[in-house]
């Protein structure tokens, strides 16, 4: 290959591995996320330079086990590999494993190096091996396994430019497999290379194997396949679980010969810790405690950086506003653009801090401990084991999440999991309920040692975690299946987290955060502004003769600029479709300008936030720099003549975005993954009768 052209290297490896940290280390912030050609899948890849000026293209394939793909995810690999037009069929891999557990993670390992393509072993977690008192011959295992090895620390960047170097070097190909394939296929494997061009004996068994699960064959080469096999005797052969077992013993063999255990009195630590961990009672306190430290602290630490963009952003609007002439396009770009957009870059903070633990906990190999923890939970209520991750994940976004249920086998299973993720309190809801308990809830502390906005928030998110448990165990009367399905995880060593690592999570979801967000509130917040600015009926056309008819007394005053706004506002197109749908969640305590914002926030939830802070701001006075809660806090219910957000109107919205689907992007995301219209319709009917009949509980209870 010369020089010019880009070399494609994929890593490859088991869960847990260490591979998508020996990935972000290797590429940095140059990296793109995308999808896997022709699939939903999420493909990360990035680029890099190699010591001889050569750029590559480094992809990381989704985790898996073996070849032989049983999740969409791991389907991808082995179509990638054993696809040579695909468009990431790489040149290099670089299989990743785990050191201190090589002995499983060499099974991948070994039918990658009989597919032909050219590849390194990346020992890494070598630092938990050397805690583990493993010695490792690397020469004798690079020869016995007929590869080249790097031994890698993907934490500190340790061997990361030995690997580097080491793709730049001619990479030899060994012309005896690690498996030999059973004589009696030896004809099969021949006649599909002749029919396919196929030059890899064990690519060509792979065909064999699994000829019903490869994409990129033609219905006329898999009925060639077909017709080969019966013609061979092919489904006589040994099986793959044959197959696996004598790679497993040949594996058994070269490690017992070249990793050595010694101190094997020293007691592992990881087993101490995950005594108390996952123990049936101290682990819930444990993960409990951790969820509560989590949310205290995403309102504790964020406060400083929130108030100064506030001010920022307040500033800057002010600015604005005094620099350009007065007129349509100032109020627009104060009013309906500042005015939005502050609603998302001010939650930033929290969004960073939020993911930042999450990343921690990842990083730390306790969100394994969590799921395994939880699975004890889930199974009576009709949840696989694998469950969890999608319902841990949708603690960040349901769209992920739902789309991570593929490595559920069972139908029954998975259908349950997508219905009910979207109740799991997400990012986009974030913004909303600190919005809200900064408002309605005192900033004290409850039994002494716990902030209570703190624990309102923390009582919201299991509010979800028990509304789709409790959804799951319906629907596990409603659907019956035979299906049976098993829950196996790995729980990998513990580790120091990397901070790299976790400051590039924090880093990533916060631009997402703020890019995908920002697009959508941008175009309903300049949409909002007309329809809250403009008006055909009489009342907004007449609005200033009526006020002044009204309030003559106030003529030439601050306080009859503001009465003129609000009117206008109340009799505008957005204010008048308010007081359509007013009737409906009156008995919610709600009004017609909350009822805009429940509509515009279908389409993302936190522009919930932007659309109140457009309202409002259209209906001050042009020189109030309030921020959105201070405007919000001095709305005044006209009934009462009190402040109109009070605790019970606070509590019922936040138990009503707590339940709302109010996501357009997630009931597209439902349909995709269940192929039809007919589960998200259901799932929005559901979750938005139990968010009305919650919220209306909620405030007539409160109030």
């Amino acid at each position: 290959m010369s020089n010019k052209a880009r070399l494609k290297i994929a890593l490859v490896g088991n869960p847990n591995s260490g591979k998508t940290t020996l990935f972000n280390l290797l590429t940095g912030l140059n990296q793109r996320t995308g999808n896997f050609a022709g699939v939903t899948v999420d493909k990360k890849s990035g680029f890099i330079k190699l010591d001889n000026d050569q750029e590559a293209e480094i992809i990381d394939l989704p985790g898996t086990y073996s070849i032989y793909p049983k999740t969409l995810d791991e389907r991808i690999v082995m179509d990638v590999l054993l696809d040579q037009n695909h468009p990431q069929h790489p040149n290099i891999i670089v299989v990743v494993a785990d050191a201190s557990n090589l002995k499983r993670n060499l099974l991948l390992f070994t039918q990658i190096r009989d597919m032909g393509i050219p590849c390194l072993l990346a020992l890494n977690m070598i630092d938990v091996a050397n805690k583990r008192n493993l010695k490792f011959d690397l020469r004798g295992l690079s020869i016995d396994l007929g590869v080249k090895i790097i031994p890698t620390n993907s934490r500190n960047g340790e061997g990361i430019s030995e690997l580097k170097k080491a793709l730049t070097e001619q990479l030899i190909v060994p012309k005896r497999p690690f498996y030999r394939i059973d004589e009696s296929a030896i004809s099969t494997v021949e006649a599909i290379k002749a029919e396919l061009g196929e030059e890899s004996d064990y690519r060509a068994y792979q065909h064999a194997h699994q000829s019903e699960k490869l994409r990129f064959l033609n219905d006329t080469e898999k009925a060639k396949i077909e017709q080969i096999k019966s013609q061979e005797g092919f489904n006589k052969i040994p099986t793959q679980t044959q197959e696996t077992l004598s790679r497993y013993a040949q594996i058994f063999d070269i490690v017992e010969k070249n990793v050595k255990q010694q101190n094997k009195a020293l007691a592992d630590i990881t087993h101490k810790i995950d005594y108390f961990t996952t123990h049936k009672v101290f682990g819930y306190v444990i993960f409990l405690a951790i969820l509560t430290l989590i949310f205290q602290a995403v309102f504790a630490w964020s406060e400083g950086a929130m108030d100064a963009i506030e001010n920022g952003i307040g500033a800057f609007g002010s600015w604005v506003g005094n620099t350009l002439p007065e007129g349509a396009v100032n109020d627009l770009i104060t009013d309906g653009i500042i005015a939005g957009l502050a609603g998302v870059l001010v939650f930033i903070p929290q969004i960073a801090i939020l993911f930042g633990f999450i990343s921690l906990l990842e990083e730390s190999g306790y969100m394994s401990r969590a799921v395994f923890l939880m699975d004890r939970l889930m199974k009576p209520f009709g949840l696989s084991g694998k469950s969890v991750v999608p319902l841990v994940s949708g603690m960040a976004c349901a769209i992920p999440a739902i789309m991570a249920t593929r490595t559920i086998e069972s139908w029954k299973d998975r259908l349950i999991t997508i219905f009910v993720t979207p109740f799991m309190s997400c990012s986009a809801r974030l913004p909303v309920y600190t919005l809200l308990i900064a408002l309605v809830i005192p900033d004290e502390r409850f039994l002494t040692i716990f902030n209570l906005q703190g624990f309102v928030l923390t009582a919201l998110y299991l509010l979800g975690f028990f509304a789709a448990i409790l959804s799951a165990w319906a629907l596990k009367l409603i659907l019956k299946t035979k299906e049976k399905s098993y829950f196996i995880m790995e729980l990998p060593s513990y580790k120091f987290p990397k901070l790299k690592n976790v400051g590039l999570t924090m880093y990533d979801k916060s631009k997402t955060f703020v890019i995908e967000a920002g697009k959508v509130i941008l175009a309903i917040s300049i949409i909002l502004w007309v329809l809250a600015s403009y008006g055909f009926n009489d009342e907004f056309k007449n609005a200033e003769s009526i006020v002044k008819a009204e309030h003559q007394e106030l003529v030439g005053t601050e306080e009859f600029e503001i009465k003129l706004n609000a009117y206008k506002l109340e009799h505008s197109m957005a204010g008048s479709f308010g007081k359509v749908i007013e009737p409906v969640i009156a008995p919610l305590g709600y009004d017609w300008k909350i009822g805009i914002a429940l509509i515009t926030s279908f389409a993302a939830r936190e522009v919930f936030v932007g659309t109140m802070s457009t309202i409002y701001s259209i209906g001050a006075a042009d020189d109030d720099e309030a921020t959105i809660k201070e405007m919000l806090s001095r709305e005044i219910d006209p009934k009462t003549g009190e402040a109109f957000y009070t605790p019970a109107l606070g509590l019922s919205l936040m138990v009503f975005y707590a339940f709302a689907m109010q996501c357009m992007s997630t009931l597209a995301v439902v349909y995709r993954e269940t192929k039809g219209w007919r589960w998200p319709i259901l799932q929005m009917i559901y979750m938005t009768a139990v968010a009305y009949l919650a919220a209306f509980a909620t405030y007539q209870i409160f109030n």
